[in-house]
């Protein structure tokens, strides 16, 4: 969708090839199925209407949902968790940035990588990420959504983004319109997306209520907000959408009934606790024949007689009387008839099982589990391991691979601010961004040491197997084969080794012309320089055939 900003133009345009003959237009019946929780509002000429045919307005706006997952995340034990994933996912030091782009793929000159590379720091400054890194991971990983206001000076575009500006989650909301039209050959209802954009406002309620009418003019409002153009915001959802996919909803989701359900045994736990801890005394009463009225009356000056209590206020220095009504925390008092027993005064035993707390530890090992965290690493009494990969249990592995798909999903914020400000600056187009996108990687740092000795363990493996095939190699398999099911390298991995390889021998080949000589020794002549003939010694021993000539004299 094309739109005129500020005096400039986002967006693509879009060639019109009706005219074509070769063009190709598909009208199919099914949606295309967007996964970002928008309110989609069907449009009618000048007003639409919204119908909650699935319910989703019957239960929590989305504003109260992310309540909930802020509650939720506010608890000690789900807070823990939290910051586990936290600091797992976001790593920062003082030495290194917690993010770096690798664009060893991309296929362009250096010249343009710089440039990429100095805006993407520039992106990180204008987030803040190296100080403040945590606090926005945790702030999607809890909200399951997070926004950005991209502020850019409409007379100088080619500055770029001047400023990120957070937007909370519970101001602002997506909307998408569509049309609806009937295809007169197949006489299906085929939907399209008119238009989409984002409305502010203090007060907004993420879905409207059933067979609600809403205005959608050039400049109407979504309860009462103000509309601000897609280009100009960064939205990125959590990826996960409820039961009925109408809705963006947290990682925390599936943690609320664990969360409810362990505050409610801990409190029912201390609740339990108060009234069975204290052991209480029972008073059996000799009334006699005495009737109701004057037993109920020698009941209450018994009572009254044993349970006044004289305290010494310090404020007056007075002495005064404290009565206190019976209560079923303290001790009890029980009239007995003439013909049974006389008075008496028994003890009435205290809680026998205060200590166990097997349903606290239960429901809160249920909450770990579901936010995909160790329980292993909420013993206190385990020692930190960072040994080796078979000494690293397997729910390691699998919150490894869980925070890996979380930073995936996170690092589309960097791409898609690095895209708005190529785009506003001029360095690239819109075609070279469909090409580049594809080769941009976001670099985590990462201070997991299971990661890099699990890779090298497995180097180690493969290099052992390979050593033990060697007399196999070209007898039973060849190289290729070696190559790819063995080291696991694959086609792309082999042309380019290969290519390295040979680059190395060629730079250690000598020059043409030169030969491999022995090292030369101290004192020895040049090999340009001829050493002088000497005549050798005469033996008068020798034979005369092996007499040497002479050198005849002058």
């Amino acid at each position: 969708m094309l739109i005129n900003l500020f005096g400039y133009q986002f967006g693509k345009i879009i060639a019109d090839n009706s005219t074509k003959k070769d063009s190709f237009v598909s009208n199919s019946p099914i949606p295309k199925e967007i996964e970002d929780g928008s309110q989609t509002i069907t449009t009618g000429g000048f007003y639409g209407q919204y119908v909650d045919i699935d319910g989703v307005s019957g239960g929590l706006s989305e504003k109260d949902l992310i309540a909930k997952y802020r509650s939720a995340a506010a608890e000690a034990e789900c807070d823990h968790a939290v910051n586990s994933i936290v600091d797992e996912a976001i790593v920062s030091d003082d030495d290194s940035a917690p993010v770096t782009l690798i664009l060893d793929d991309l296929e362009y000159s250096d010249e343009l990588k710089k440039e990429i590379f100095a805006e993407f720091d520039k992106v990180v400054t204008l987030l803040d990420f190296n100080r403040k890194g945590s606090e926005i991971f945790k702030q999607w990983y809890v909200d399951g959504r997070t926004y950005y206001h991209l502020i850019i000076d409409e007379a100088h575009k080619e500055k770029g983004i001047l400023e990120l500006r957070y937007v909370d989650p519970t101001k602002i909301n997506k909307v998408r319109e569509v049309e609806t039209v009937t295809d007169p050959k197949t006489r299906a209802s085929i939907t399209t997306v008119a238009s989409e954009y984002f409305v502010y406002s203090d007060n907004i309620s993420s879905t409207a209520p059933a067979n609600a009418q809403v205005s959608l003019g050039t400049n109407s409002t979504l309860n009462s907000g103000v509309t601000i153009p897609l280009d100009l915001m960064i939205y990125i959802p959590s990826g996960i959408l409820d039961v009925a996919r109408r809705r963006v909803i947290s990682y925390l989701h599936k943690a609320l009934k664990a969360v409810n359900q362990l505050r409610m045994m801990e409190d029912s736990l201390v609740i339990y606790r108060i009234a069975r801890a204290p052991e209480r005394r029972i008073f059996y009463v000799d009334i006699g024949n005495l009737p109701k009225g004057k037993a109920e009356e020698y009941m209450q000056s018994i009572m009254a007689k044993y349970r006044n209590k004289l305290i010494y206020d310090a404020s007056t220095g007075a002495i005064r009387d404290d009565r206190r009504h019976m209560s079923m925390l303290e001790d009890f008092w029980i009239p007995r008839r003439e013909g049974g027993r006389s008075t008496e005064i028994t003890t009435l035993p205290s809680g026998t099982n205060l200590g166990e707390i097997d349903d606290i530890l239960y429901f809160k090992k249920a909450l770990y589990q579901c936010m995909n965290v160790p329980i292993s690493r909420f013993d206190v009494e385990a020692a930190y391991n960072v040994g080796r990969s078979t000494e690293v249990s397997r729910e390691e592995v699998s919150f490894q691979k869980f925070v890996n798909r979380l930073r995936k999903k996170f690092s589309y914020l960097f791409i898609d601010i690095l895209h708005k400000q190529l785009i506003l600056k001029g360095i690239i187009t819109e075609d070279d961004w469909s090409i580049i996108k594809e080769k941009l990687r976001i670099d985590f740092q990462r201070d997991n040491f299971f990661t890099e000795l699990k890779d090298m363990e497995i180097i180690s493996s493969r290099t052992e197997v390979l050593d033990k095939m060697s007399g196999s190699i070209g007898k039973y398999y060849s190289n290729k084969w070696i190559r790819r099911n063995i080291l696991k390298q694959s086609d792309e991995d082999i042309v380019t080794i290969d290519k390295e390889i040979a680059d190395e021998s060629n730079t250690q080949k000598p020059k043409e012309g030169s030969e491999d000589l022995p090292p030369e020794e101290p004192g020895s002549p040049a090999p340009d320089e001829q050493p002088e003939e000497t005549p050798p010694k005469f033996d008068p021993d020798a034979p005369e055939t092996d007499a040497p000539e002479l050198p005849s004299e002058k």
